[in-house]
């Protein structure tokens, strides 16, 4: 998500370098203008890791047409969320009713009131902003701030395809704090809640690559997937995890196996050519949690 100070991003739409020239003179002081000069350039930028806030989107062009550009943003889940202004000469009311039936957001016909442009652009980015906000709410733990089981589960998804498209190795760790009943009994689910926050920062930093996810799987249970990485490393970061939180000295003098809070976590291994993923891999690691839980907790095991 965007923050205060970061410019939304407006992606321009058009064969004719004029009218890129227009629109970007006319938002450039509000708004991170990016441009493409053909149908597939924008959908090229579209999918990229910079993705826009708003397309704003001539509909003559060769090749490739503003209305084959929005149904094929339309119908792929990296872009289908970014809203789209058509900005066209065609001013008929069926090709109004046409492109906004394809899923756009808005239609400006040609020649335009740059004010009214600059207003209407501005409406849809706000509430492009706000959903934005909203979505990354529902992904996100609310006591932990790490994010959530819901997050995870659409992740999960989709990294596993790419994971056996591309023949990636992959670790997945199960992780549950030892004896939280036990700690949440004694000192109260306040003291409880703030045992959980702290762990999660721990395990959270614990973490150095930006391709490592990290969620809060459900009460004390949290799950990290580790993507690209051989099993040696995979195990070396399940065991800094284990430390991180051992390291934070959080008394437990209700716990069987330390005087502090401690965490247990199984992991499951995925080799490069291996097509095991999903379902098969959570169980593995789910079983493996169990295995160290039962050998004495504040260790890793391993399946």
């Amino acid at each position: 998500m965007k923050t205060a100070s970061m410019k939304p991003t407006i992606l321009i739409v058009d064969d004719m370098a004029a009218n890129i020239a227009i629109l970007s003179d006319l938002l450039q002081d509000d708004y991170k203008i990016k441009i493409a000069k053909s149908g597939q350039k924008a959908l090229e930028i579209a999918k990229g890791s910079e993705k826009p806030d708003l397309i704003l989107l001539d509909i003559e062009m060769p090749e490739m047409n503003g209305y084959e550009v929005c149904k094929e943003l339309k119908n792929n889940t990296l872009t289908n969320n970014i809203p789209v202004i058509f900005v066209t000469a065609r001013n008929d009311v069926k090709d109004e009713e046409y492109g906004l039936n394809l899923g756009a957001v808005d239609y400006i016909s040609k020649p335009f009131h740059p004010t009214i442009v600059k207003i209407r652009v501005k409406n849809h980015i706000t509430l492009k902003l706000k959903s934005d906000w909203l979505e990354e709410l529902s992904m996100v733990d609310g006591l932990t701030h790490v994010p959530n089981r819901r997050y995870f589960d659409e992740e999960y998804q989709k990294k596993c395809k790419e994971m056996i498209r591309d023949h990636k190795t992959a670790a997945l760790l199960m992780i549950d704090v030892d004896y939280f009943k036990r700690y949440n009994d004694h000192y109260g689910h306040g003291k409880g809640d703030e045992c959980l926050i702290k762990i999660a920062t721990a395990l959270k930093s614990t973490l150095k690559r930006p391709s490592d996810i990290i969620a809060r799987y459900g009460g004390e249970e949290f799950v990290v997937l580790l993507q690209s990485i051989d099993h040696e490393g995979a195990q070396k970061v399940a065991e800094s995890l284990i430390e991180a939180v051992s390291a934070l000295g959080i008394r437990h003098e209700y716990s069987s196996v330390a005087s502090h809070v401690t965490i247990s976590a199984g992991m499951a291994f995925k080799e490069a050519e291996e097509a095991l993923c999903k379902e098969e891999l959570l169980k593995m690691a789910d079983d493996a949690l169990y295995r160290a839980k039962e050998s004495g907790r504040n260790k890793i095991a391993i399946l």
